[in-house]
């Protein structure tokens, strides 16, 4: 999508939430519907004004032992604000908060997206989850800048197929199954996100 694409679905989305906060405005939206639209508008931008503030901390407060349960929670009070359903676009806007908003800075993704190579020493991955992809990436977002991944160190290590020693003609076979590999030392770059 090009930078006119982007800035006129930008345009759209926040006069559309500006009705509707308009309308509150003037009596006709309040309580939770009202924070529901607020709360949308805020999420959508990587910078909320201090205004944001009620608004978020519903949006955040809404959490339940079960994940998917709170994010069906974060849907259900979005689904609140009266453009949420109004358009497909505003539909997929809901879905992409409520599985994002929240999970995509750096500290998130430092702590979730940790692996562990052959069980031995623990290595952030530098793909991000498909949810931020999403959020960060749809058209009614402003949230492009997001958190990048900066490379820290490389790590070579061996498959296990290696420690029977070449001699074996099965060993190889056996355990290339298993490894996946050739018998031949692997990379693997490690790094961290930051904001």
């Amino acid at each position: 999508m090009n930078i006119n694409q982007h800035l006129k679905l930008s345009v759209i989305l926040l006069s559309t939430l500006a009705m509707s906060i308009a309308h509150a405005d003037s009596g006709e939206l309040t309580g939770k519907a009202k924070l529901a639209c607020e709360a949308i508008l805020c999420l959508s931008t990587g910078s909320p004004p201090g205004e944001c503030s009620p608004s978020l901390s519903e949006y955040f407060s809404i959490d339940f032992d079960d994940f998917s349960d709170t994010i069906q929670g974060r849907i259900n009070f979005l689904n609140l604000c009266p453009v949420s359903s109004e358009t497909p676009q505003m539909k997929s806007l809901v879905n992409a908060i409520a599985q994002g908003a929240g999970r995509c800075d750096a500290a998130s993704l430092n702590a979730t997206l940790i692996a562990y190579t052959n069980g031995l020493q623990g290595c952030i991955q530098g793909i991000k989850p498909t949810y931020c992809s999403a959020y960060e990436g749809h058209a009614y977002t402003d949230l492009h800048n997001g958190a990048h991944y900066v490379v820290t160190q490389s790590q070579t290590y061996w498959p296990f197929n290696n420690f029977m020693g070449s001699n074996s003609n099965n060993s190889g076979s056996f355990l290339n199954g298993f490894t996946g590999g050739n018998g031949q030392n692997s990379t693997q770059t490690c790094g961290h996100w930051v904001d």
